[in-house]
């Protein structure tokens, strides 16, 4: 739909020169997301991968967890009094044994670009409502040499970002480094669940042998998409969260956090990392 970036009129000063021109942003629209008719949540987005977005979402309340639970997903026309497509109301439906979650006043949800479910969630609920444990996922060992690698590859293939600065990534990495999908939004939770979306219509759920990486800091709300997917590891290339940190720990998530250049902390699911040979535990 091209409605990704939008154009507005700036001025610009730059060693005392004045100059007015067009600059590139990222755009940001309300998305609401209806399951089988009724609201559920609105979400502030960057337009595109809508649908996806929508399942991830859904992956992450414990509403979804295979392909075969989603019948389709659609946008909803004459979304407004006068009959227009705003192309920012999308209905999920689904499979008719699919439990569905109790909608109410109280349970409907607005998110925000920056901060996802906040308090809405807690760390019982995420630990009781995961399909897929990460506890009894495959074994798996990711070299610090890998997960430093990592960035510049997610960098690299930021496409919307180099027009405009102001977006988030999340990226989906194989054990062995290999880029498999990479989603950019205004909002970081909002990539992820286009990640987690796009495995879900595709039957790859779960992530079980997967590293999600993310631009920015790591949520609470990131680690518990991540554990809902099923996806072992999880970096960050800025500080975690005292709740992210927690959740790792209950769950058996690998949190990894400051993952620039060579450098990075773990704060959960050590064991999962292979230490260089020469490293000293203080």
């Amino acid at each position: 739909m091209g409605r990704v970036t939008e154009r507005r009129k700036v001025i610009r000063i730059r060693d005392g020169a004045v100059s007015s021109r067009p600059d590139t942003l990222v755009a940001e629209e309300p998305l609401e997301i209806r399951l089988n008719g009724k609201p559920l949540a609105i979400t502030m987005r960057t337009p595109g991968d809508d649908f996806a977005l929508a399942a991830g979402f859904l992956v992450s309340e414990g509403v979804l967890g295979a392909a075969s639970d989603l019948l389709n997903i659609v946008y909803c026309a004459g979304a407004t009094t006068d009959g227009v497509n705003t192309y920012n109301v999308v209905d999920v439906k689904t499979a008719p044994d699919v439990v569905l979650p109790d909608i109410t006043l109280e349970r409907n949800v607005y998110t925000t670009s920056s901060c996802g479910l906040c308090g809405k969630a807690s760390l019982d609920a995420v630990r009781t409502t995961a399909r897929w444990p990460i506890s009894d996922t495959p074994p798996l060992r990711i070299g610090t040499e890998l997960l430093a690698s990592l960035p510049d590859r997610l960098r690299a293939a930021q496409r919307v970002f180099d027009r405009t600065g102001g977006l988030h990534a999340a990226a989906l990495f194989t054990e062995d480094g290999e880029l498999l999908d990479i989603r950019e939004d205004v909002g970081r939770h909002n990539a992820v669940d286009k990640l987690i979306g796009r495995a879900l219509q595709s039957g790859d759920l779960p992530l079980s042998r997967r590293i999600l990486l993310v631009s920015g800091r790591a949520s609470f709300e990131l680690a518990q998409k991540a554990v809902m997917a099923g996806i072992p590891v999880l970096a960050a290339v800025s500080a975690p969260s005292s709740l992210a940190v927690d959740l790792a720990a209950e769950t058996g998530l690998t949190l990894v956090g400051f993952l620039r250049g060579s450098s990075m902390n773990v704060y959960a699911g050590g064991e999962r990392i292979a230490l260089p040979e020469s490293a000293a535990h203080g």
